[in-house]
């Protein structure tokens, strides 16, 4: 059986070297790259499941990285970085990144991060997720065994947070969940960020899938708890 690789992206050797024991200790296929060049190249030759990035690069930024990425791909990227200010974090989620982690961090909480995002990848393209789903006369389509979105008929590349966050309030349309409750369900209860992050990637979900938040169609805010999918299904 193929074993998971994951690319690992830092210019700190060291790093790189804790990281890649405590993947491998865990059968882990790991390869790394200490610029962002490389990286990309090794993206495109290896195809892994999940990409560890720093910001941090000594050519093109982290972020550069990602954002090419994510122009083809929905590959979980798990961020490192320095900076721990609340909006330098959502910026990362912004240009793409499914999850982040401040230096320093433990190797624990790098597995335990690692192991929820392959967990979310794999449940999210699983072929017991249901059958297909459709909004205000299939305009949106949600079809979560192929994890393919549809508006208007053209493909809309989610990652797979997105996916999963999209997918849930789909299936419970006019139901709101709180920001704590969908961090829960989407991120796992592992993770310990900010529950932020979910208006972070609502709002990537929103501009995807052409959502005006002042004036929404499927996604709506409920002011001082969280969201709710207002659209019934066509069916």
């Amino acid at each position: 059986m193929d074993r998971t690789k994951i690319l690992i992206v830092d210019d700190e050797p060291s790093l790189r070297q804790v990281i890649k024991a405590y993947l491998e200790k865990n059968e882990y296929l790991v390869y790394e790259a200490d610029s962002g060049k490389g990286a990309l190249q090794m993206f495109e030759n290896l195809k892994p499941v999940l990409i560890i990035l720093d910001l941090m690069l000594p050519d093109i930024s982290g972020e550069e990285v990602c954002q090419t990425i994510r122009r083809t791909s929905e590959v979980p990227i798990l961020m490192l970085t320095a900076k721990s200010s609340e909006d330098d974090l959502v910026h990362g989620l912004l240009i793409g990144a499914d999850d982040y982690l401040v230096k320093p961090f433990s190797p624990r909480e790098l597995m335990a991060r690692v192991m929820s995002l392959l967990r979310r990848t794999k449940s999210s393209g699983g072929a017991d997720r249901g059958n297909m789903m459709s909004f205000n006369r299939s305009y949106l389509t949600i079809n979560p065994e192929g994890h393919e979105v549809k508006i208007g008929g053209t493909a809309v590349s989610l990652t797979p947070i997105e996916f999963k966050l999209l997918e849930t309030l789909a299936k419970h349309p006019k139901r709101v969940f709180g920001r704590s409750e969908l961090v829960n369900l989407i991120q796992g209860d592992d993770f310990e960020g900010m529950d932020r992050t979910i208006d972070v990637h609502i709002k990537n979900i929103r501009q995807k899938i052409g959502d005006d938040p002042k004036t929404p169609t499927f996604i709506a805010t409920v002011y001082g708890i969280g969201y709710k999918f207002q659209v019934d299904s066509d069916e």
